[in-house]
């Protein structure tokens, strides 16, 4: 599954404007990937009852039959344990769903369905424990499901049948057990509710060309919502076949993982319905299966022996929105096949652009599931970032098709290799079809960057769980965090990188190649690494599994340490605030074994590694001016700090000549000095002399790197007259890259070429920076790019330049502007477009508008209950917004958790959004009263995210008043001489 809250680069890059998206350490903090559903389930087991006293209701449902049963739950019996038994293995499913697209009498969208189940008894029990959630079942006299024997053994009698509901079982407790070694088959018929809360069988709409209210019926199963669709065996380890049969009104599409066996017309109820059967899939997990009926409409081609559909609303398919996504698939899925020397698994793979879908993306094997804005591509609309989104998404979903769905992890506590795995290679998927965008490089800035700085909190967590860990689906949601995706990304990257890729590819292939159709656990990757690693003779330190435990088994990383007058190396537990207590015990005591690349002033390049907590190395012993170098192209998870005088050498190359040094090491010499100033490792001075040279830098990652960094400095100073001189010297460095980019485009007249990535980037950084921090020139462009869109039928503002144009319109225009985009808003086609234009009107100045705009993200009529969030989260990221934002989340915090907590609102994102800024005493006091306020309510999946926004208030604090002084001299220095 891809991240849900994308911030396109051009979007991000406006958050220079009013602070909208946060400095990297909140921006890493706040990445929470996955559906926040099932927010404050606790574990179950109060009652000390010894078996269930159950009470059953009968309640009337649309022509059917159904019962609701509670019961006192017991804490130690097996249907108050979130886990199934091992008793029972499911080998084949038959599913058949029949979605309603129209409202019943009660106002409320249905599906009914009928399933069967074949199981195979692997130890004798008189229990069987299906998940189940949500689901009315007709009662099959006094039963919710009847039984039989499938091998003509003796069939044990049903006793009695009820709903678990606290752990979401189906539960039938037998007369007498079932047989070890014999299969039996549970039948079932059912309801449920064909809901908007974009969990398992749910409901999307949008509006079509003629403005008519169109409905979907689609899925999201992922991690713990299958047994929302239908009663199942929900863990990733219970695979088993499925065969799919839909039964929809005629005039509709329906879709499935496999292709669709036949379709016949059937009356039912006096009504011609279409019912399609579908193959039976090979064996998968629950949360991969996949649905969709619909009036979508596809554009395909064949690669190989491969049918590529790219679905989406029939407008958008007409406008020529699915081609892009077309023409990468085959060249991605080409890719992957022979990454992984396998074929792929299965003969299609459909893509569905889909309007109300919560995460960015979603890996169902064959039917892959997106937001709008993550497939759909519109050259008129759509930015160069927003390509790259819908290219790295597509990889990253197709990454997933072998290594997660073929192969799967047994448990969630393994997630991290799942995701890590799918959000490193997304980046080899893409290159393959755009390598002129040097897009493997980015990996630095937006993974391994990003992730540090919620790795270098005491608050952080290891990559991998131990599996008794996770349990409810409330712990399995929270594990799907940046920590999953970047650092797990990060860290297979360092492995690669120390392998080389060709060994890494061999072990990752005979990993695939021995577990197809199967599950394991992180280790068994470790197991065929190594196999790669002693046929090709590679030298290591020590074994895969003894290197990678210390990165994926304790939490954060190191900062090695180099002294170039002495040869001295040493690594210690990077942590932002030193003082912070870490509570988390690790075995490997905070060591880490440390594959490092240098290189030298003077052109010497090699590597080595530090397996010990300090060492000398006579290859780093360098006499002035000579400079040492560490981490080239930044491929280890670590950061680097040296001695002073090593230090000033390297400042005295960015400023004399910076391209001596590869473009990712410019980027991270600022980002590590930066951290290692935040750290106390050294002086904040160090940092800000890092960006002088910028002012003749023209390159996009040293650019976002400072960027991002300094963002953090306009977070902690916007509020104080500090901000005054720092302008000014943004002022100065910004003018030359604005005025630099004036000329190539010809005075803004020219679009650059889509070949150059990250040179659109760095254009769309130039005039974000500018305008936001008054250059003149830049301000008038945006004046008068609005002035004439106002005055004709089309935009003339490039596609590239909107998100940042379109800040600076509504930050200096008033209401007339903001009301001038927000029709734009509604009105816009193109989710791209929309998502820019309603970032922007978070831009404003004006308290009112920005109070009014709150109050839109509760009306899903103005604000699409998906991108409520993100709505939240732009107004609270203005400056004049914050405090509003604050205000507004804690008056409406009952009702934004009661209404959005089991549906699309991530509660990580929205607090420390919302927190940001706090860097004063009396903020706190607030954050920690509102912790009490609210512990009745709860905080759902963002609870972590109320800690980690504690710490880092009080970090804030801590910051502000060691450093205020000393900033504000420096920026005033650098811009009183010069």
């Amino acid at each position: 599954m891809a991240g849900g809250f994308f911030i396109s680069k051009t979007v991000g890059i406006v958050a220079i404007v009013l602070g909208l998206g946060a400095v990297a350490t909140i921006i890493a903090l706040s990445v929470v990937y996955a559906q926040e559903k099932n927010k404050g389930i606790s574990d179950v087991g109060t009652s000390t009852t010894a078996s269930p006293v159950t009470s059953t209701s009968t309640t009337a449902s649309p022509g059917t039959n159904t019962s609701t049963t509670t019961t006192t739950p017991a804490p130690n019996n097996p249907w108050n344990k979130w886990r199934l038994p091992a008793t029972l293995k499911p080998e084949f499913y038959e599913v058949s769903l029949q979605p309603f697209l129209k409202p019943d009498a009660n106002n409320m969208y249905i599906f009914k369905g009928n399933s069967s189940v074949v199981f195979l008894c692997e130890e004798a029990t008189d229990l069987i424990l299906i998940h189940s959630k949500n689901l009315n079942y007709t009662m099959q006299g006094t039963f919710h499901a009847t039984l039989q024997a499938e091998d003509g053994g003796t069939l044990p009698a049903i006793s009695r049948t009820w709903l678990e509901t606290p752990t979401q079982y189906l539960v039938l407790q037998l007369g007498a057990p079932l047989q070890q070694g014999k299969r039996y088959r549970l039948n079932s018929s059912f309801t449920g509710e064909l809901a908007d809360d974009l969990a398992g069988f749910y409901r999307s709409e949008y509006t079509d060309a003629s403005g008519n209210k169109q409905v979907v019926a689609t899925t999201q199963m992922q991690a713990a919502d299958a047994r929302k669709a239908f009663p199942c065996f929900d863990e990733p380890a219970m695979k088993a076949n499925f065969t799919v049969t839909l039964i929809y009104p005629s005039g509709y599409k329906a879709i499935s993982n496999m292709p669709d066996e036949n379709t016949v017309q059937q009356e039912i109820g006096g009504e011609i319905w279409s019912v399609t059967k579908f193959y039976t899939t090979p064996r998968m997990s629950t949360y991969l299966l996949a649905f969709i009926v619909s009036q979508f409409e596809p554009v395909e081609n064949k690669t190989g022996k491969t049918l590529i559909r790219i679905w989406g609303r029939p407008e958008a398919i007409r406008e020529g929105q699915g081609a892009y996504a077309l023409k990468v698939t085959g060249p991605i899925l080409s890719f992957f096949e022979k990454h992984y020397n396998t074929d792929y698994p299965l003969p299609k793979s459909d893509q569905v652009g889909l309007p109300d879908f919560n995460a960015g993306a979603m890996e169902n094997w064959g039917l892959v599931t997106y937001r709008e804005n993550s497939l759909l591509f519109d050259a008129e609309y759509s930015s160069i970032g927003n390509k790259e989104r819908v290219v790295t998404v597509i990889a990253h979903e197709l990454a997933h098709q072998w290594f997660g769905n073929l192969v799967t992890l047994r448990w969630w506590n393994d997630l991290w290799l799942n995701e890590g795995f799918a959000s490193y290679v997304e980046y080899l998927g893409a290159d393959s079809a755009e390598p002129s965008w040097n897009i493997k490089d980015l990996m630095v800035l937006n993974e391994l960057h990003t992730v540090m700085a919620t790795d270098a909190l005491a608050s952080s967590h290891p990559l991998s769980f131990r599996e008794e860990e996770i349990n409810t689906p409330a712990q399995i949601s929270e594990v799907f965090d940046s920590i999953a995706y970047s650092k797990g990304a990060s860290v297979l990257r360092m492995l690669s990188s120390f392998l080389s890729e060709d060994i890494f590819k061999e072990g990752l292939q005979s990993y695939l190649h021995t577990f197809s159709y199967s599950n394991t656990i992180y280790s068994d990757l470790w197991v065929h690494l190594q196999q790669a690693v002693d046929k090709n003779k590679v030298q290591l330190p020590d074994s895969i599994s003894n290197i990678m435990d210390r990165w994926t088994l304790q939490m954060g990383f190191p900062v090695v340490t180099v002294d170039t007058l002495s040869g001295a190396v040493r690594q210690a537990h990077f942590l932002l605030d030193p003082t912070s207590s870490v509570d988390r015990p690790s075995v490997f005591n905070y060591t880490w074994i440390i594959p490092i690349t240098w290189m030298t002033g003077s052109g010497r390049r090699n590597n080595t590694w530090l397996t010990k907590v300090a060492d000398a190395n006579n290859d780093f012993k360098l006499t002035s001016p000579d400079w040492l170098l560490l981490n080239l192209n930044v491929t280890g998870y670590f950061r680097v700090n040296y001695n002073q005088e090593n230090w000033n050498q390297l400042v005295q190359q960015l400023d004399t000549n910076h391209s001596v040094f590869p473009v990712i090491n410019r980027a991270q010499i600022i980002d590590d000095a930066f951290n290692l100033a935040r750290a106390k490792h050294v002086d904040v001075t160090l940092a800000l002399n890092t960006t002088r040279f910028l002012s003749r830098e023209r390159e996009y990652m040293p650019w976002q790197a400072a960027l991002t960094n300094l963002k953090y400095f306009k977070l902690m100073f916007d509020r104080s007259e500090v901000f005054g001189a720092m302008s000014a010297y943004m002022k100065k460095q910004v003018t030359p890259l604005f005025e630099h980019y004036k000329n190539i485009t010809n005075n803004w007249s020219n679009r650059l070429n889509d070949s150059l990535l990250m040179v659109q980037y760095n254009e769309a950084n130039a005039i974000s920076t500018a305008c936001s921090y008054g250059v003149t020139d830049c301000q008038r462009l945006a004046a008068n790019y609005l002035s004439q869109w106002q005055n004709s039928t089309s935009n003339p503002v490039p596609p590239n330049l909107r998100s940042a144009i379109y800040c600076s319109m509504v930050a200096t225009g008033g209401d007339d502007a903001w009301q001038f985009l927000w029709k734009k808003f509604q009105e816009a086609r193109v989710v791209s477009e929309a998502d820019k234009l309603r970032t922007a009107l978070a831009c404003s100045p004006d308290p009112w508008i920005l109070s009014r705009y709150l109050q839109y993200t509760l009306d899903p009529t103005k604000i699409r209950k998906q991108d409520a969030t993100s709505t939240i989260n732009s107004i609270a990221s203005n400056v004049v917004g914050q405090s509003l934002a604050w205000d507004f989340i804690r008056a409406n915090w009952r009702t934004l958790f009661t209404q959005y907590g089991g549906g699309s609102f991530s509660f990580s994102r929205l607090i420390l959004s919302v927190t940001q800024r706090f860097s004063t005493e009396f903020e706190l006091q607030q954050l920690e009263q509102f912790k009490e306020d609210n512990q009745d309510i709860g905080f759902g999946s963002g609870t972590r995210a109320l800690e980690q926004a504690l710490e880092q208030t009080r970090a804030n604090i801590k910051w502000v008043e060691e450093n205020k002084a000393a900033v504000q001299s420096w920026f005033e220095s650098e811009t009183r001489t010069k």
